[in-house]
């Protein structure tokens, strides 16, 4: 049997992909915001690793996928395209990819992503930084990777956004 194709769908999230929409504080001395508690219902899974990236403009970072690890990404400064493509085999969203755009001039948001979702970002605009948590510590055996133009997932990750 012929594997299908990924397809972007936007109105309907990947399973496990959850949403925190951030809340900023400002006033005339800068902002606060909080990013995690560990009383929030996305963040069950716990705390394993907080790491931080640094992105030149234009960089891809794709795809990776791990096994069991969970992350929660947050583009802290600059804008980053994230796109998430479902790979596990009984998923009810198995092939569906979320594309967002999140960052300093695009959503204040963090992402929650399962284990089992390939995921990757590509710099939009100049350099940006990713502030990220993982639910476990750094394991080679769970660091899977797919090249960013990996036939089976079809995305283009050099596409502009759609113009309304």
């Amino acid at each position: 049997m012929k594997q299908q194709k990924a397809v972007i769908n936007n109105d309907k999230l990947i399973k496990g992909v959850l949403i925190k929409k951030l809340i900023r504080h400002k006033d005339e001395r800068g902002y606060f915001e909080e990013l995690i508690r560990k009383t929030d219902s996305f963040f069950q899974e716990g705390f394993g690793q907080l790491s931080h990236s640094y992105m030149y403009s234009g960089i891809i970072k794709a795809w990776h996928i791990h096994n069991q690890q969970i992350d929660w990404w947050n583009c802290i400064r600059g804008d980053l395209k994230v796109a998430l493509c479902d790979l596990r085999k009984n998923s009810p969203t198995l092939n569906i990819i979320n594309e967002f755009r999140i960052g300093e001039h695009s959503d204040n948001i963090i992402i929650k992503i399962p284990a089992g979702v390939a995921h990757g970002c590509k710099v939009i605009g100049e350099s940006a930084e990713l502030l990220y948590v993982t639910s476990g510590t750094y394991d080679q055996k769970e660091e899977g990777r797919l090249p960013h133009d990996d036939k089976k997932i079809g995305y283009d990750w050099f596409s502009l956004p759609e113009i309304k």
